[in-house]
C-alpha cells in the first residue's frame, strides 16, 4: 500500500523570550532580546499508509499538536521533510487543505445561527463538491447516522455531542485523504462516545479515509486504532500496534477488588499501604497494578484482606490505559 504521508527527520523549534517578573519587568521585555529555543519537535519520522486509523498519542505538551500543525500546513519545520498526499503541506496550503479534514478540538468548522445542511451547502460550494457526490455523502450520512433531526437544527441551538458529530460529519463531506482528529469525544456521555466511535470506524472501512487521532481517552484507541504513535517531549517513545506494546508488559496483571465500605475512602488507605503498587478506583472497583516478576498476585490479595473485609475479586490483563500511563511515566525501551 502506499504511503499517503511521510516524516522524515522533522523537527520544530520556537524561539521564546525569557519573561521577567512585574511591571518592570514586562517594560523591559518589550527591549529583550533574552530568548531562548524550545524544541517542540525532536527529530521525528514516521510513515502512515491510506486508510489507517493511526492514534497519535502522549500527554499534554509532548509535541502532538505541532506534529499535526505541520501535517496540515499550518507550521513549516524548522528541519527534515513532510509529505502528505504527496504535497509539501506548508508550500501547497491550498491543494493541501483541499485533500484533508480536521476537527480540532471544541472549534467547530459549522456556521453558529445556521441550520447544519446550510453550513453542509457553503463546505460544498467552498470545496467544488458535484452535486452527485454531495447527495452520495448525504446519503451514507443517513445510512451511519440519524441525521434528519440535525440537519435543520441550528448549530447553536445543538448539545455538544450533536454538534461534535455534525463536526465530524462536515470534515468528511468532501472526501479527503486524510482526516485529523483532536480529542473528538471529550466531555462526552457514554452513547455519544460510541456513536461517534462507531461513524469515524464506518467512514473510515467505506471511504479508505485515514485517520488520525488524538486523544486522552483509552476507550477511543481500544475501538478505533490497530497503530499507535507515542510521543513526550517532542521525541518518539513508540510506533506499532497496540498488543505488541502490551507485550512489553506481559508479566503485568490487574487486581480488581471491591471492598466493604466507601470506595474512594478505602483506594486512598490503599495506596498509603501499597505505595510500592499503581493503585486507582472507580465508582465500583478499586485496581491495583501488579508485576508478577516481582510480586506474587495473591500476595498482594493477602496483604489487602489483612485490613480490609473484601467482598469481590477479578483478575485482569494489563489494560491499554495502565499500559500508556507506565509509558508516560516511564518510557519504552
Amino acid at each position: 500500500m502506499e504511503n499517503i504521508i511521510e516524516i522524515k527527520n522533522v523537527t520544530k523549534e520556537f524561539k521564546v523570550l525569557n519573561r521577567r517578573e512585574g511591571l518592570k519587568g514586562s517594560l523591559m521585555d518589550l527591549f529583550s532580546r533574552d530568548y531562548k529555543i524550545v524544541r517542540a519537535v525532536d527529530n521525528i519520522s514516521m510513515n502512515i499508509q491510506q486508510g489507517e486509523i493511526v492514534g497519535y498519542l502522549g500527554p499534554n505538551g509532548a509535541g502532538k499538536s505541532t506534529t499535526i500543525k505541520m501535517m496540515t500546513g499550518v507550521l513549516e519545520p524548522s528541519s527534515g521533510e513532510i509529505l502528505v498526499g504527496g504535497n509539501v503541506p506548508y508550500q501547497n496550503r491550498a491543494k493541501n487543505a483541499q485533500e484533508i479534514g480536521v476537527v480540532f478540538g471544541q472549534r467547530s468548522q459549522l456556521w453558529w445561527a445556521l441550520p447544519l445542511i446550510e453550513s453542509f451547502k457553503i463546505l460544498k460550494d467552498i470545496y467544488g463538491v458535484s452535486d452527485e457526490d454531495y447527495d452520495n455523502m448525504l446519503n451514507l450520512y443517513r445510512s451511519l447516522v440519524d441525521i434528519e433531526p440535525l440537519l435543520h437544527k441550528p448549530v447553536r441551538q445543538m448539545s455538544l455531542g450533536q454538534r461534535t458529530l455534525s463536526d465530524i460529519l462536515a470534515a468528511f463531506l468532501h472526501n479527503p485523504k486524510i482526516v485529523f482528529l483532536d480529542e473528538p469525544t471529550i466531555g462526552l456521555d457514554v452513547s455519544m462516545k460510541a456513536k461517534i466511535r462507531t461513524l469515524i470506524h464506518a467512514l473510515n472501512q467505506e471511504k479508505n479515509t485515514t485517520v488520525i487521532l488524538t486523544t486522552h481517552d483509552m476507550g477511543d484507541v481500544d475501538a478505533l486504532c490497530r497503530r499507535i504513535v507515542i510521543i513526550d517531549h517532542g521525541k518518539m517513545l513508540y510506533d506499532n500496534d497496540i498488543e505488541h506494546l502490551k507485550g512489553f508488559f506481559g508479566s503485568y496483571r490487574t487486581l480488581k477488588v471491591r471492598p466493604a465500605g466507601d470506595i474512594g475512602e478505602k483506594a486512598k488507605l490503599l495506596a498509603k499501604e501499597l505505595p510500592e503498587f499503581s493503585v486507582t478506583a472507580d465508582d465500583e472497583w478499586i485496581s491495583v497494578l501488579v508485576d508478577e516478576e516481582k510480586s506474587k498476585v495473591l500476595d498482594v490479595l493477602s496483604q489487602i484482606q489483612k485490613n480490609h473485609e473484601i467482598r469481590d475479586m477479578q483478575l485482569q490483563e494489563i489494560s491499554t490505559e495502565e499500559v500508556i500511563k507506565k509509558i508516560y511515566e516511564e518510557g519504552v525501551e
